[in-house]
């Protein structure tokens, strides 16, 4: 067929004039790019499709390509679909008058109609897309979920939950009679969780007031509280329930460690396999392991989350830049009440955070002011909005965390850091290449290098070879800007200052400065823990270089004739993975924790449990979580003036000054345990008697009770 004929066929079909070939219609501009200057759909991205868009005109068969001149093409498709019509409407009027003369003729007319129609048809229909099947809502909602589960994110959560539970078990084989490391600062925090869930649910104002150190008020404020994972809390009751509690959150606290970090880096512009080495070697790094106890401290999956949700919501990734158009006012108020909840677990971790996060809105409040009218659209008022809310909640919940601690500060002098306790906590520089015992790869191997640290359990801090390797491979082969890679060294090396306390010149240029003008730096006793920033920008260095590594290997295997080395090519990027995996793993103890003495479930408070000590006590706050008898017992991290001096008064007891004392403090009960007075300054107390002190004396299973 030629030219001529299509454009009449075309006509004959009753297809609009179209201009002739180099003219444009009046209503369509020319686009220089190739495409029409038509409106982006919402939520696309601007940017036109060229494959699709030409699969989409070709099927129209009547409406302009590119430049809005109609190709040769799209006439002949014009023509066979003029043609298919003129068909189709003959066989519709010569089935239409079959029927009229017999219904048997019809049926004839209308098979052979069929057959001509099947046979002048489009020819190309045999070459078209299937049509979609109708789906039914119980395999739509099972499509959705399948498509859900295979993505990346939920695939990421998993495989974090995954790795948490293999990295650290036994931790879920006995969660109800076991805790890793020892059974004396996890016991507390199990109380801690307990307390705040209790009494939220029974009397919130009493909050800060808990059941120990009786008397004294704002007791819950004399330790890192976990108060934001006072949910949890909620659920059981006794001490077999907060044990289970506290191993789960354990657990979940690991997971959302690397689930954190996988998602900074993946914002930040890393690929999977970065992201995942960035997740494991934040998460699991070596030094970590003598934090095993501290669940304040391996609580800081909060941290990178957050950060990434800003980055998110602000449209910023450091392989990218800034992206407006990637801007969602959403991911950043989350991004905001994420952090406000890492806050709540402690500011232990949580101060320098807040610190972090005033400095980054100070520093991009004055980029915008510079840049606001250098680049369109840079913030808009929806973000505005959310950012303002978000830093009012973060403030807000800062500020009204704080306001315990400043009272416990004001009643109890003694619970001030000095510059003597962090000369005390600061580590040397080789507890940079220095493990724990807990480290299964490097235990034994640093026993002596262990030895030589003033107080090793705050001093081994080294984030791992790997990662050591990894990071500094990234400063020269990576996908991160020059200056992005000599950022995150900077930071590196001014965490780790940081994190030597006053072994760094003193500490008159890194850590005393903070530690006198900033509120809040002087009740952080053990700048060690500052490594957990060193070793995040580790992490993020070590991204960059896997990722850059992944790329690499991947134009590789492309370029292989025969393909057949490229899985082994592709399998070989899990190696910095496993590496950074096996370096993290422990031999984490799991002590049996006493049982709570039936006494505990029995007795009212206020009382007081005999032998008193700082590791005594925590077990006993632990035991008290059945029933949150008031009681003089507690451990924290400082002792208050009442409690020693209660510890003092009650070596003699019973005699009269003892008996006399507890009374004027309102102590009802004591509970003295047999088996725990050996070696202790109470260890014949049992011997004396009570005759004319108007003490009652009761045995009570392996305990006895003196009624005052």
């Amino acid at each position: 067929m030629t030219t001529e004929q299509s454009d009449a066929a075309g006509g004959r079909a009753g297809s609009p004039s179209r201009p002739a070939a180099g003219d444009t219609p009046p209503d369509v501009t020319p686009d220089v790019g190739g495409g029409t200057d038509t409106a982006t759909p919402p939520g696309g991205d601007g940017g036109a499709d060229t494959d699709g868009a030409g699969a989409d005109k070709a099927g129209t068969g009547g409406r302009a390509g590119t430049g809005g001149k109609a190709s040769r093409d799209d006439r002949a498709g014009t023509d066979s679909r003029a043609e298919a019509s003129k068909a189709e409407s003959a066989s519709a009027g010569t089935d239409g008058k079959a029927r009229t003369d017999s219904s048997a003729e019809a049926g004839d007319e209308a098979e052979s109609g069929e057959k001509d129609g099947e046979k002048d048809g489009d020819p190309w229909t045999a070459f078209g897309p299937a049509p979609e099947p109708v789906l039914t809502r119980p395999r739509r909602a099972v499509r959705a979920v399948g498509r859900f589960l295979v993505h990346e994110w939920p695939l990421a959560a998993v495989g974090s939950l995954a790795l948490a539970v293999l990295m650290t078990w036994p931790t879920l084989r006995y969660p109800r009679y076991t805790l890793p490391q020892d059974y004396w600062d996890p016991s507390l925090q199990s109380w801690q969780v307990a307390w705040s869930g209790h009494i939220l649910l029974t009397d919130p104002g009493q909050l800060w007031s808990s059941n120990t150190f009786f008397p004294e008020p704002w007791s819950f404020a004399f330790s890192d509280t976990l108060l934001g994972y006072a949910p949890a809390g909620m659920i059981g009751v006794g001490p077999e329930d907060a044990l289970l509690r506290y191993n789960i959150l354990f657990v979940l606290a690991h997971a959302l460690a690397t689930f954190g970090a996988y998602a900074l880096a993946r914002q930040l512009g890393a690929g999977r396999i970065g992201g995942a080495v960035a997740g494991a070697s934040y998460a699991y790094a070596p030094w970590l392991l003598a934090q095993a106890g501290h669940l304040h401290i391996l609580s800081n999956g909060g941290i990178p989350l957050a950060l990434a949700m800003l980055a998110r919501g602000h449209g910023w990734s450091l392989r990218h830049g800034y992206r407006p158009r990637r801007r969602h006012a959403g991911w950043a108020f989350a991004g905001w009440l994420v952090a406000a909840w890492q806050l709540s677990l402690g500011f232990g971790i949580g101060l320098p955070f807040a610190y972090l996060l005033a400095g980054v809105a100070l520093v991009s409040a004055v980029v915008w002011f510079v840049r606001r009218r250098r680049v369109k659209r840079q913030f808009g008022r929806r973000l505005f909005l959310a950012d303002l809310l978000g830093g009012l909640v973060f403030a807000a919940v800062g500020a009204a965390l704080a306001v315990p601690y400043f009272k416990v500060a004001e009643l109890h002098p003694n619970a001030a850091r000095t510059l003597g306790d962090i000369q005390l906590y600061s580590p040397p520089a080789s507890g940079f290449f220095t493990a724990p015992a807990e480290s299964r790869i490097w235990g034994e191997l640093h026993e002596g290098a262990r030895a030589a640290l003033p107080w090793h359990p705050e001093m081994t801090l080294l984030p791992g070879f790997v990662l050591y390797a990894l990071a500094a491979g990234g400063l020269f082969f990576s996908v991160w800007r020059v200056r992005h890679r000599l950022f995150l060294l900077a930071g590196v090396l001014v965490t780790m200052a940081l994190a030597m306390g006053t072994r760094f010149l003193g500490g008159r240029f890194t850590y005393v400065p903070l530690f006198e003008h900033l509120p809040g730096w002087n009740g952080l006793r053990t700048p060690g823990r500052m490594m957990l920033w060193a070793t995040l920008l580790l992490g993020l260095l070590a991204a960059g270089a896997v990722t850059a590594f992944c790329a690499r290997v991947r134009e590789l295997a492309a370029e292989r004739v025969p393909p057949w080395p490229g899985p082994w090519l592709r399998l070989a990027t899990l190696v910095p993975l496993l590496l950074v995996v096996v370096e993290g793993l422990n031999v984490t103890p799991h002590p049996v924790v006493p049982r709570q003495p039936a006494v505990m479930r029995t007795v009212d408070g206020p009382m007081l449990v005999l032998p008193s000590s700082q590791n005594l006590d925590q077990p006993v706050m632990l035991w008290s979580t059945d029933r949150f008898q008031r009681m003089v017992n507690g451990g924290s991290g400082f002792t208050p003036e009442s409690q020693a001096q209660a510890r003092e008064f009650t070596v003699s007891f019973p005699d009269f000054a003892s008996v006399d004392y507890l009374r004027r403090r309102g102590v009802k009960n004591v509970v003295v345990l047999r088996d725990q007075l050996g070696g202790t300054p109470w260890e014949g107390m049992l011997d004396r008697p009570v005759d004319g002190l108007g003490v009652t004396r009761e045995e009570v299973g392996d305990a006895v009770v003196y009624r005052l």
